[in-house]
């Protein structure tokens, strides 16, 4: 028996497919929300907040957004870990947030 997986990823914001999107997580008020947006919408989302962001305090690490290239070694590593502990994982694409999870705890 063969069998096909095909995911589709889409923006949070616009509904539209895409290959490009990718998980954000931000927090408010002790909150924490994540969303999946593709490169536009996430530009969106960083000129909405800039004039709040630019008045806060960063708490914390305060780490800069990384872009695709920057976490593609994590990602790499992710998948290299994730394949040799049984997980089902695509080569290409985003790594699901809870193969994420796991290996955040594993590590």
């Amino acid at each position: 028996m063969a069998q096909k997986v095909i995911t589709i990823y889409t923006d949070d914001l616009t509904g539209e497919e895409t290959s490009e999107a990718a998980t954000h997580t931000l927090s408010l008020d002790g909150v924490t929300y994540e969303i999946d947006l593709g490169p536009d919408s996430y530009d969106q989302l960083l000129e909405a907040v800039a004039p709040f962001t630019k008045a806060g305090r960063k708490k914390g690490k305060g780490r800069k957004p990384r872009s695709a290239s920057a976490s593609s070694e994590d990602t790499a590593a992710i998948r290299a870990w994730a394949k040799q502990a049984g997980y089902e994982v695509n080569d290409r694409g985003r790594v699901p947030a809870d193969i994420r999870e796991a290996y955040a705890k594993a590590h």
